[in-house]
């Protein structure tokens, strides 16, 4: 198990930004593929982007395209979401993922690692 502590959650009005953080406690971070996703009430867990293991391939899910930004640190052992132009139907708990693969997938369950969460609500 890899642990991950996403912090960077919080309120903010629509318009505006935020940036979510995931540190993973391990030593070979440069080997896993890292992903955020995120799942409100009553809602299925939805694909929010990923970055392979070097940085330079990412995806994004169609609803937050144009907007969201991921990017790491392999020498942070970090991974990044910065989000702008922040919706009211982008609130929902974030959840960073962790797969020690180079093959990239937006599947929830292709992912072994998960942090703990971070709530990001936007209001009008």
């Amino acid at each position: 198990q890899v642990p991950l502590v996403a912090s960077g959650g919080g309120w903010v009005l629509a318009g505006g930004s935020l940036r979510l953080t995931c540190v993973a406690s391990t030593r070979t971070f440069d080997k896993y593929l890292m992903a955020w996703f995120r799942q409100g009430a009553g809602n299925e867990r939805e694909f929010v982007s990923t970055i392979n293991r070097v940085g330079d391939v990412t995806y994004y899910g169609a609803s937050v395209k144009g907007r969201f930004t991921i990017s790491r640190d392999n020498e942070k052992n970090t991974v990044y979401l910065q989000m702008n132009a922040l919706r009211l139907e982008d609130t929902s708990v974030y959840y960073c993922a962790a797969r020690q693969s180079a093959i990239v997938t937006i599947t929830p369950e292709m992912y072994p690692h998960w942090g703990q969460g971070t709530q990001v609500t936007v209001s009008s």
